[in-house]
Parts: structure tokens; sequence; C-alpha cells
């Protein structure tokens, strides 16, 4: 993963890593405290800010993303482009960005808030929990992809027909359709009414 203001200041002199922290928030959105992140995510879950990407390219296709085999939560499923938790007092707009170039190695062109969404996911094969505010945010990638092999198992851009195929027959991560979903107006908004989104 590189390096970058964000990341190191959560390693700890002699390089072992720190905790990590998730925000805690309450229905409305605002921050109520922190727990540590495995904690945040075992049953029933606590309700903590998240943040999830959708990319697209010139062509209005969508960047997919299947989480690497060695994560701990829903390891080898189809997701969005990127998602994750912004650091306490991280803005979601800076972390979506940084966790987007940490994972995917590129800046998207273009990156805009699409909103939020609020869910609860528990995931039958870990026993995990998403019990998430997710801040949405959509945007245009335009440089070729370097994805962290820890953080990214494969790659595919889809264009809206090709995703509902691959729905039928992959596994997608618990949160998946839901943020789609609540993301659409602003992916329509992005991708033009041609793209079928």
């Amino acid at each position: 993963m590189p390096i970058t203001p964000a990341t190191a200041t959560h390693s700890t002199s002699n390089g072992t890593a720190e905790a990590i922290l998730l925000e805690l928030v309450d229905e409305d959105g605002n921050t109520i405290g922190t727990a540590e992140k495995l904690a945040a995510h075992q049953a029933p879950g606590q309700l903590h800010r998240a943040f999830s990407v959708f990319l697209f390219d010139e062509h209005g296709r969508l960047l997919l993303q299947q989480r690497a085999l060695g994560k701990y939560h829903s390891p080898g499923v189809w997701s969005n482009s990127c998602c994750g938790h912004p650091y306490p007092g991280e803005a979601p707009f800076a972390a979506a960005a940084r966790r987007t170039y940490e994972e995917l190695g590129v800046s998207p062109s273009l990156l805009a808030e699409a909103g939020t969404v609020r869910y609860n996911h528990p995931d039958p094969a870990s026993g995990l929990v998403e019990q998430e505010y997710n801040h949405l945010f959509v945007g245009m990638v335009q440089s070729p992809l370097r994805p962290d092999p820890e953080e990214v198992g494969s790659t595919a851009f889809v264009s809206a027909a090709e995703l509902a195929e691959r729905h039928a027959k992959n596994t997608f991560s618990s949160w998946f359709m839901t943020v789609l979903d609540a993301a659409r107006p602003a992916i329509r908004e992005l991708t033009g009414p041609s793209a079928g989104w």
C-alpha cells in the first residue's frame, strides 16, 4: 500500500500498525465517538461512517473491483470501484480520493458527491455486519489502473447490461446493490441516458 500522509499517521515509529479507528455516527450522520474497525463490524454492528466510490470510463462503463482473497471481510467478492472508511475527523471526500489512489493506483479525473445512504447488511459468510452511514461519490477514471494486489484481486469495466449478467453469475458484496441504487441518480447525470444506468 502506498504511504500517504493519511496512512503514515496510522503507523507506529517501530513500523507496526496501530488499531484502525472508525468514526461512529448517529442516525443523522453526526459523529458520536470512535470504535476499532473489527469491533465496529462484529454483530450486531455499530453505526459508522463509510464511503463508496463509483468510477466510470469515457464509454459510461462502471469500474468493478473484486476484493482480494486476503481481505478479512467479504474476500473474493465483486463490489463497486472503491469503498472504505474515513479516519476519525477525515472528510469523506478526502478519504474516498485517498483510498481510490491506495487501492487502484489512480486519482479520478472527476469526483463528485452523490448523497448518502444508511444500511444494515449482515455478511452470512463471515458473521460480520455492515452497519453504515455511507457517503456516495461518482467520478471518471482516465488513467491506467495500478491495483494494489493486497486490496484488489481483479478489476473490470462493465456496461449496465454486462453488470446485470455478472450479478446473476458472480458473488457481489452484501452492500453493493444498496449503494448502487442510492447512487443511480448521480450516475445517470454523469454518464447520460444512453449508458442505461
